[in-house]
Formats: C-alpha cells, structure tokens, sequence
C-alpha cells in the first residue's frame, strides 16, 4: 500500500544516502564504523524521524548494527550447532551469520517476498513446533502478528529448554496500544505507524514476555557508552527472552 508517510520516508532515504556516497567520492573522511558489514562510513543515513538509520555501503539499520555489535562482542552467542528459526529474514549480515548455523529455518507468511535460500512458509499464529530452536529470531514482525500473546506460546513450546527468542519491535514511551485488523490501513497508519502494523508496543512489551513464561533481560542501545554507540550509530532496544527448564507455555 502506497502512501503519503511512505512516499515521504522513501524519498528522505534515497537523497540522503546519496548525499553522503558523493560526500564520501569527493574526499569526505570516514569517521563511522558499520558492525553490520565492516565498513568504514561518512555517517548514516536518514530514514523517517531517525536521522542516523542506515548504513550507505549495505543498508543496515541501527537494530541490526546493534545485534552484530552484541554479537561481534559476545554479548549474545550464536548457536552454530543448534537450530534457528529466523522470521521476516529482511538484514543480509544477520542471515549470514545465522545461515552458518548446523540448522537455520529463515521464514516469513510471504517467504515469496525474500531472496534467501531454503525459504519457508510459518505462520506464527500456527506455530505448533515443540523443543526444536534453539533460537528464534524476529525484529519488527510482532506488531504484524493478530494476537501476541498466542504467539508469543507459540514460541516458547517451539524453543528447546535453555533456548532464546531474541525479539525487537518498535517502541514508543506510552503503554501498548493493541488494534485488530478490523481497523482500516490508514487509521492504523495513523496510530500504529504503518499501515500493515496492529499495535504500538511500549516498555510494557516486556511484561507480555513475561506473561508468556520467559525468563527476561532487556539489553538497550542506550546502556553502550556513548563513544561506541556514536562510532556504530547504535540504536533500539533487544528482548533476549528465555526459556527456563520446565517452562510452558500459559
């Protein structure tokens, strides 16, 4: 669906990131660090209210230059032995690295829409796996989802004991606001941000994690010192949720 804020965004994407490739082909010094693809940039570019949001070389946006930092640093472990189920598998240096894994499942409801190997169709809400991932991967896909907390079940029974959900969506500092498809596009545009989401999720998106049955650390861009968060144009914040030995969904 096309619309005004898209159109707008898209634009605002383009020019900018055109801008700082001339910058940088006249002479301009690269002073910013990629984690996504290794490369060295003038800056970022601007996409929406976000004016550091991608990377001009590969495209990343700061949630995954910020999962390759917590990566690249060992914050988070990578389960190359294990099982992964990767959802709306959109950033390319995150599919690389999963891919290595002994058993990597990336996935969407359109996997059509994806140009990545051995795509498959799930569909969150019929999730019905049980002790299977190790981990499951999903950035900006739970505001798609009809009802989270189902899913949010579906994942825990998907999980092996000890396995993680890593998790990311948008935020904003107000309660969670919930809708339904029912609501037409463009209100949902209005109030949700995007035409194709059915809520806002705020700080209390971790309490339905919660709820759910996980175990829960929240890891925020913001808690990185300010030097590397600037160097890496850092931002967003992860829900690495857990599941605990004996846990079931509620």
């Amino acid at each position: 669906m096309i619309t005004v804020q898209r159109v707008a965004k898209a634009a605002g994407k383009h020019l900018t990131r055109a801008g700082l490739k001339l910058r940088k082909a006249l002479g301009a010094r690269p002073s910013r660090a990629c984690p996504a693809c290794g490369g060295m940039v003038v800056g970022f570019f601007r996409y929406g209210g976000n004016a550091e949001w991608g990377c001009p070389d590969c495209g990343a946006s700061p949630r995954e230059r910020l999962m390759n930092h917590l990566i690249a640093q060992g914050v988070l472990s990578v389960p190359a032995n294990g099982a992964i189920l990767h959802m709306a598998p959109n950033e390319g240096s995150l599919v690389k690295r999963f891919s290595a894994a002994k058993d990597y499942v990336p996935a969407d409801l359109e996997p059509a829409r994806y140009d990545v190997p051995g795509m498959r169709r799930v569909d969150l809400m019929a999730l019905a796996d049980a002790d299977r991932y190790d981990l499951f991967y999903a950035s900006h896909v739970m505001e798609h989802v009809p009802d989270d907390r189902a899913v949010l079940g579906n994942i825990l029974r998907a999980l092996k004991p000890g396995g993680e959900a890593w998790l990311i969506v948008p935020l904003w500092d107000k309660p969670t606001e919930d809708g339904s498809f029912d609501i037409p596009p463009r209100e949902r545009e209005r109030r949700f941000g995007q035409w194709d989401h059915v809520r806002q999720y705020g700080p209390d998106f971790a309490d339905r994690i919660r709820q759910a049955g996980f175990d829960l650390e929240e890891i925020d861009a913001a808690s990185i010192d300010a030097d590397t968060r600037h160097l890496h144009g850092l931002d967003d914040r992860l829900f690495r949720a857990r599941k605990s030995e004996g846990a079931t969904p509620r």
